[in-house]
């Protein structure tokens, strides 16, 4: 059956925003003696919102070996330092992923959204500062719908929105939360290797792809046109 609605996660997906939102992480945390965390290490916190995102962080400060120096962490002034540092360089070393942009436009002819944890206005201006909005039809964030992925409310939204069953779509994402999320929504799902997420936590994907323009490939074995 053919697939008529495409849906991407963002971070991992779609871009590597990894060293901006380390950056971010580290201008929250600097008042506070915490040790600065890595790329790497940031890579294996987000996925689940900037909320979240910020109790780790304490978390991780707390657990920390020179927890003696350091000061109490209140989360609510972590997440707004965290976004006044973010929201100013959103895109300063944020990449598109190789294929991407070229993938989205051989998929003019299908409906495109993007559902993030990130917040709706956050990812928005990512998207139009890395010219990838134009290609797409929806973006929903972590504030859009009362539930996050892995709810599957994010999905259900989407689906209501642009008119599609769940039989026509699929998810296309590098965590296990875009995985969850779809299952429970009833669409098919497809996990990119390339992400924040290692490959054992993407099985249960319908599909793994190595790189995006792959993606080419698994939509033609629903579909009796080809795209090229």
């Amino acid at each position: 059956m053919p697939i008529k609605l495409i849906i991407f996660d963002l971070d991992g997906t779609l871009i590597d925003s990894s060293i901006d939102i380390t950056n971010a992480i580290n201008y929250a945390i600097e008042p506070y003696g915490v040790k600065p965390v890595t790329v790497q290490e940031t890579i294996g916190l987000v996925g689940e919102g900037i909320t979240r995102l910020m109790e780790k962080i304490i978390d991780r400060g707390q657990k920390s070996e020179d927890r003696s120096q350091t000061k109490e962490i209140d989360k609510d002034i972590l997440v707004d330092r965290f976004l006044e540092h973010y929201s100013a360089h959103l895109v300063d070393k944020t990449t598109v992923y190789p294929g991407v942009r070229e993938t989205l436009e051989r998929l003019k002819d299908y409906k495109k959204a993007v559902i993030s944890n990130k917040r709706e206005a956050l990812s928005t201006k990512i998207l139009n500062d890395l010219g990838l909005l134009k290609y797409l039809d929806l973006v929903v964030g972590s504030d859009t719908t009362p539930e996050r992925k892995p709810s599957p409310v994010p999905i259900l939204h989407v689906l209501s929105k642009l008119n599609i069953r769940p039989e026509d779509a699929v998810i296309v994402g590098d965590s296990n939360f875009d995985i969850e999320a779809g299952k429970a929504a009833g669409i098919k799902t497809i996990a990119v290797t390339y992400g924040y997420r290692p490959l054992d936590l993407l099985k249960g994907a319908d599909f793994i792809i190595n790189r995006m323009d792959e993606l080419i490939d698994i939509l033609k074995r629903f579909d009796k046109w080809d795209l090229r």
